[in-house]
């Protein structure tokens, strides 16, 4: 007997949500070190990344495979619009465009897509139950880092047709184990999982150079705000 594919997933991947978690933009957003504008970068690229996924979700959505993992209330794209009206203007779109490892991350789920469908259920996995599991934390970082307030710019976060985050992930994850899949097909979605980690960590990595930017001129500030309050002789190392 096959071994569940959701049981699959999360011991296969393991390492590789380690590995994104130890990303050096991840830790510090983990440590309430973010910013607006690494933030909203960071938005304007999963925007790009959502719209292909969900596009190719909704061609598929009668694929006799897809088909069962097909759920619109998980669907993204609308929240990131809000997030980036929020964060860009009303004029957001003109405004962003995806970065080199975004552009990545659309073409392979445009391929997958094409030549071999199935393997878009490792991209809905990865991409949603973070979003439904870590990602409420992230929420909370976001707002209190960046004295966001009543849902503004975090719409992302919010899933209003999901009103039971546990429940619907043991539906999903139940379906997942329903998939009329044999084993080598879910190896191969293992795998395309993996990859997929690997592909939001090529992203994040992007985010580190304007973040370390950010922390260095918040500590820029900090210290010529002491060095006022206290006088122009306060040492760097205080």
């Amino acid at each position: 007997m096959r071994e569940k594919l959701s049981i699959q997933l999360s011991e296969g991947t393991k390492k590789a949500h380690t590995m994104a978690e130890n990303v050096g933009f991840v830790r510090c957003f983990l440590r309430g070190a973010v910013d607006k504008t690494s933030y909203r970068n960071l938005i304007a690229n999963l925007y790009f990344v959502y719209t292909a996924m969900e596009q190719e979700l909704r061609v598929l959505k009668k694929h006799p495979i897809i088909s069962k993992i097909y759920f619109p209330e998980l669907n993204r794209k609308s929240s990131l619009e809000k997030d980036l009206c929020f964060y860009y203007g009303n004029s957001w779109q003109e405004s962003i465009e995806p970065s080199a490892a975004a552009n990545n991350y659309v073409e392979r789920i445009h391929e997958v897509a094409t030549t071999h469908p199935e393997l878009l259920i490792a991209h809905s996995y990865t991409r949603y139950l973070g979003d439904l599991s870590g990602g409420q934390i992230l929420k909370g970082i976001a707002e209190r880092s960046m004295n966001l307030s009543n849902g503004a710019g975090t719409a992302f976060y919010e899933f209003e047709s999901i009103p039971d985050a546990k429940e619907f992930k043991e539906a999903y994850r139940q379906a997942l184990n329903e998939l009329p899949i044999n084993e080598t097909v879910a190896h191969q979605i293992v795998d395309e999982a993996n990859a997929a980690f690997g592909l939001n960590m090529l992203m994040f990595q992007e985010l580190e150079g304007s973040l370390i930017k950010a922390i260095g001129q918040m500590l820029f500030n900090t210290l010529t705000r002491r060095r006022k309050q206290n006088g122009p002789n306060l040492a760097i190392a205080e």
